[in-house]
């Protein structure tokens, strides 16, 4: 039975993983470190952890409103009514 060897350095897809969490305050310290460094030698993931940062802005900037349920049907009726 073999163990999985657990290391600092992540690979490249968990590297992904981790910035996704970090995205949603979901990451451990552990995690956010083994992050910090893979981005130090791999432009994959300096690339990835910087479009990932820079949506999550966009998201948070854009305010985006949605309308609830009963607003939702009440168009789909005149929406139906007109076809």
């Amino acid at each position: 039975m073999s163990k999985k060897k657990k290391s600092l350095l992540p690979s490249c897809e968990e590297a992904k993983q981790i910035c996704d969490k970090m995205q949603y305050g979901e990451a451990t310290l552990i995690e956010r470190l083994k992050l910090r460094f893979r981005q130090m030698w791999c432009r994959a993931t300096q690339s990835y952890s910087k479009k990932n940062s820079d949506l999550t802005q966009l998201c948070k900037e854009a305010k985006i409103k949605t309308l609830d349920n009963e607003k939702k049907v009440e168009m789909k009726r005149k929406i139906d009514g007109f076809s």
